[in-house]
């Protein structure tokens, strides 16, 4: 497995200097057409591609949280969670547990960032938290946790920041074109034909750039959503649960909303879908969501990376396991599944009710029981009024 770490930080090395040749490309472009030297464009460009690595290595996670609108909790806001999550660090083998974060949006979706397994953080939506049971939450968890164990998270922090430089560096070259009206620099316009094709070569760049940038990053996500999967039903025990999770995530309709271009590729299903339609099979971001499910269930009784292997050569007719990770691999039994509602696991609305009073408990939210029937009245932060009605009863409660 270490070998296929060592090939994973091989190859994405590549991919980012890729990116990174991109983004000089970008530079030298944006030099010839609104500067009168290319190299100043370059030298820009490079001291952004600098800055914005080191920016991605040190705060990237930070940042991508900040993005998603995810907030940290801790074990007494939800300590479901936080259990399954425990369970999945010791299965992973991870150094240290990642801290836990939660984007209060109805959409179901996840991901992981951090910077090395020590230093790292998953974050779940409220929806998704809602709708799965045990196994398969331990099932998108482990995933997730894979990403970091795998070494992918540091790698598509940097890739994500990169492509949001190169982005915005396109976009505001394309809005100085369009309020110049499409005048370059004087060098570009009065060089003659030559300048003027290079010119036209670079404003062609300056709009490919982000799709050039887009396709290295996705070339980045995809592969690397198998083996998360793989990893995932080796650490839990039991494929049913990540597949059975991802059928919920594939039918949700919602579209999360803190997710852009940048971060799409992080998630654990490709947040973009058409509004109030099922999540596209084919997607550009992650293997299609059906072939995931098809390999997980033909696993058969071993939670293995060669029994998932052979299930892919059998389901899609390619290898997407790398053979390094197949030598010497554990293989163990697949677990019975467990029983939803026994003692200590909620079945869908203890989920619900649990999950909204961590919000409620995150949004600092003042809880009232009434004295006549014991609802439990939650009062917002800004509430100042002395008494307020009980909705079910009518009983007027004091509130002081």
């Amino acid at each position: 497995m270490w070998e296929q770490i060592s090939a994973n930080r091989t190859r994405s090395a590549v991919l980012v200097i890729m990116m990174g040749a991109v983004l000089i490309i970008l530079g030298y472009a944006v030099g010839i057409y609104f500067l009168d030297e290319p190299w100043g464009g370059v030298a820009v460009a490079a001291a952004v591609w600098i800055i914005m690595t080191l920016v991605a290595y040190f705060q990237g996670d930070s940042i991508l949280l900040a993005t998603a609108g995810a907030k940290k909790i801790e074990k007494k806001d939800h300590p479901r969670l936080f259990n399954i999550v425990e369970e999945m660090t010791i299965a992973c083998g991870l150094p240290r547990m990642p801290d836990v974060y939660i984007i209060d949006d109805p959409a179901l979706n996840a991901f992981a960032v951090g910077r090395d397994p020590s230093k790292s953080a998953v974050a779940i939506t409220s929806g998704l938290l809602q709708k799965l049971n045990r196994d398969e939450l331990q099932g998108v968890m482990a995933h997730e946790m894979a990403h970091v164990k795998n070494r992918d998270v540091l790698l598509m922090s940097m890739a994500a920041v990169l492509l949001g430089t190169i982005v915005i560096i396109s976009y505001y070259a394309s809005r100085m074109l369009f309020y110049s009206g499409g005048r370059g620099s004087r060098r570009s316009s009065d060089s003659g034909g030559g300048g003027a094709i290079i010119a036209l070569i670079g404003l062609v760049f300056m709009i490919l750039a982000p799709i050039f940038a887009q396709l290295i990053y996705f070339a980045i996500s995809r592969r690397r959503e198998y083996l998360a999967d793989a990893s995932a039903a080796l650490f839990t025990r039991y494929p049913e649960g990540l597949a059975s999770a991802l059928e919920k995530l594939g039918a949700s309709t919602n579209q999360i909303r803190g997710a852009n271009q940048a971060t799409a590729p992080m998630y654990t299903v490709n947040p973009f879908r058409e509004e109030g339609r099922k999540a596209a099979d084919l997607t550009s971001t992650h293997p299609p969501i059906s072939e995931r499910v098809k390999i997980l269930r033909r696993m058969g009784h071993s939670a293995s990376y060669q029994a998932y292997e052979r299930a892919a050569e059998e389901t899609s007719k390619k290898h997407v396991i790398p053979a390094s990770a197949l030598t010497g691999a554990d293989s163990v039994p697949v677990r019975a599944p467990s029983a939803e509602g026994a003692v200590g696991e909620p079945d869908k609305f203890a989920r619900t009710r649990e999950t909204q009073n961590m919000l409620f408990g995150m949004a600092n939210y003042r809880q009232l029981n009434c004295a006549n029937c014991g609802t439990t009245l939650r009062l917002p932060p800004n509430f100042t009024a002395p008494a307020v009605r009980c909705p079910h009863c009518g009983t007027v409660n004091k509130t002081a």
